[in-house]
């Protein structure tokens, strides 16, 4: 069974997928939501990939140096024996920029013996669309299609290039190295230039998490989840991307596949929260200027999504020609979902505002532009919060008046208060506390179903929603208010399943849904946490940490009997929500738990 055994490597330029078995099966050059160079992972067959073939003698294992994005694919018979250690370049220029081109690098490093291997190099330029045509030349090897678009590939190696291109055996006795590119080289590089690479980046990453706050508990799984989301930042603009890929498909079989190599305000927002809590203020600064220069004039409103570059139109289109994931069709690019309405996204912008300037208060620069986008936001929620809207999980269909847009809507109302007092801004105070008390009392009154018990999706429904167990979270309502004990009890008892939680129930616009939205079962745990059942969320917790993949990352959902990865991968939300729970719960010590067992 294919469980999306993949690492993740990258340069928070672009990033590339590297499967258990060290085949580089997607990579997009030159950056994240480029088309596909490698491409195996949407198509067996046409996608193209570039990996190493042993004979059945060896044994691969493969995990992270501790700390750092290179990844590593050990090869070994016993005797013979060589590990890959693949990466992206990333590291400070002596000029305080970055150097993270648009390349990898994978350096062979010789253990033992002399294992053979033959290279599988095999790019598919511009996600296969046309044929892609590789030539040998002195200095390196080429790749290009010129079909429908003009794209090129150069790969710089100090094995023999022809062998290597007819995929002929090599007798590794010594290190070396592998780098794909998406410019042709100003200076050849030399084994010597990819150790150094090599070294630098690893430093690099080594410093980054030294800045990362420890906990008494889960630092590794921590230290894994943060630095997947560092990787799913883009540096040019500040953009924080969902996952990296496209259309894998939220069940094996059928339609839910979606582009996620895009901007989600929502999701963004919430990697920044967590981020900035762990420390990281320079992703969140970059992450703010992004938004400052997104945010449209004072009656427009914001996107849901945006592309990477700040792209408002992301138009969704179907790739015919592959097969998809496991034959999962059809595979897109673009997504629609950015035409919808989600009045969600301004609380949850507006929580992050807030908690930046809680956090880095002298160290935040456009203070002024941070006052407008607030009172603008004001605005907006004041003029729309009591139309119906798709809602977060971006039903097609009908809008609706969802619960979770409305607590939203008191969130930015509620943050934007609290914005105000630190700014010393005071006189639009009374105006903000009467429509908070407003949108309170219409979401106390509609909200809530005697019969369910609980506080359902959308007003006037029984059916019940993951996402409203985020009302304590957003500081909506105590946990230990009945009416939330109730409600986290209802959607345990209606959305579990084996332990892991559908989002939902109701038939939305592609049916049941038959795997479980991972968030949503990390959101329970900590609601299991807040409403004090503190032992129970940790056998929870410790339970779905076991259904990561080999090397501790999550994708967006699990199926529920297999429990084997589906979706997007790797899953900003995930990995974030993975990282609250973490925090929450590496508060529990063993008298919690005494007491826990006790009572």
């Amino acid at each position: 069974m294919n469980n999306l055994d993949y690492g993740v490597i990258g340069n928070c330029r672009s990033a590339a997928l590297v499967s258990k078995s060290g085949s580089i099966d997607w990579c997009c050059l030159p950056q994240f939501d480029s088309p596909s160079v490698f491409g195996k992972l949407l198509d067996e067959n046409i996608g193209g990939s570039f990996g190493f073939e042993v004979d059945d003698s060896y044994r691969i294992s493969q995990q992270y140096i501790e700390n750092t994005v290179v990844l590593v694919t050990k090869f070994s018979n016993g005797l013979d024996a060589f590990e890959v250690r693949d990466f992206m370049p990333r590291y400070y220029k002596e000029n305080g920029a970055y150097h993270a081109p648009p390349e990898l690098i994978r350096y062979i490093k010789h253990i033992s013996g002399k294992p053979t291997v033959k290279v599988i190099y095999n790019p598919k330029l511009e996600y296969a669309k046309g044929e892609t045509k590789t030539y040998i030349k002195n200095d390196f090897v080429v790749s290009l299609t010129d079909k429908e678009t003009y794209d090129t590939l150069f790969l710089y190696t100090d094995f023999n290039k022809e062998k290597l291109v007819n995929g002929e055996l090599f007798e590794i006795t010594s290190d070396h190295f592998l780098l794909v590119g998406y410019h042709e080289k100003l200076f050849v590089p030399t084994l010597k230039m990819a150790y150094l690479e090599y070294e630098r980046t690893k430093v690099y990453w080594l410093n980054w998490m030294e800045r990362t706050t420890a906990y008494k508990k889960y630092n590794r799984e921590i230290a894994r989840s943060v630095m997947t989301l560092k990787l799913l930042s883009y540096d040019k603009t500040g953009a924080i991307l969902a996952a990296v890929t496209t259309s894998l498909p939220e069940t094996i079989g059928e339609v839910r596949n979606w582009d996620y190599r895009f901007c989600w305000i929502r999701d963004a927002s919430m990697v920044i929260k967590v981020m900035s809590t762990l420390g990281h203020k320079n992703i969140a600064k970059r992450y703010l200027k992004f938004i400052i220069n997104l945010m449209p004039d004072k009656d427009e409103k914001l996107q849901i999504m945006y592309g990477i570059n700040g792209e408002k139109k992301l138009t969704e289109e179907f790739l015919e020609h592959l097969s998809g994931y496991e034959n999962s069709s059809p595979v897109r690019i673009g997504n629609a979902a950015y035409k919808q309405k989600q009045n969600d996204i301004y609380g949850i912008l507006m929580d992050m505002i807030y908690q930046l300037l809680l956090n880095f208060s002298n160290d935040i620069e456009n203070g002024e532009a941070l006052w407008n986008i607030t009172k603008g936001i004001v605005w907006v929620v004041n003029k729309h919060w009591k139309e119906p809207d798709k809602g977060i999980w971006e039903f097609r269909s009908e809008d609706q008046h969802f619960t979770f847009s409305k607590v939203l809507c008191w969130t930015a109302v509620d943050k934007a208060i609290k914005v105000a007092k630190l700014l010393g801004k005071t006189s639009k105070l009374a105006r903000w506390q009467l429509l908070e008390e407003s949108i309170r009392e219409d979401i106390m009154v509609n909200a809530w179903s005697d019969d369910a018990q609980a506080f359902t999706q959308s007003y006037g429904s029984e059916d019940l929603d993951a996402s409203v167990l985020l009302m304590e979270s957003y500081g909506f309502i105590d946990a230990k208010h009945p009416k939330y004990v109730s409600t986290v009890k209802a959607i345990e008892r209606e959305l579990s399943n084996d332990g892991l939680l559908y989002r939902y129930k109701n038939k939305d616009d592609f049916g049941l849904p038959s795997s479980s939205f991972t968030i949503c079962t990390f959101w329970f745990i900590n609601s299991l946490y807040k409403i004090g059942e503190e032992k129970r969320a940790v056998k929870h917790f410790e339970k779905l940490l076991s259904y990561s993949n080999h090397l501790g990352l999550f994708s967006e959902d699990l199926d529920f009997k297999t429990k084997r990865l589906l979706g997007n991968f790797p899953q900003a939300y995930s990995h974030l929500a993975l990282i609250e729970t973490a925090i929450n719960l590496s508060k529990v010590t063993k008298d919690t738990e005494v007491k826990d067992v006790l009572a």
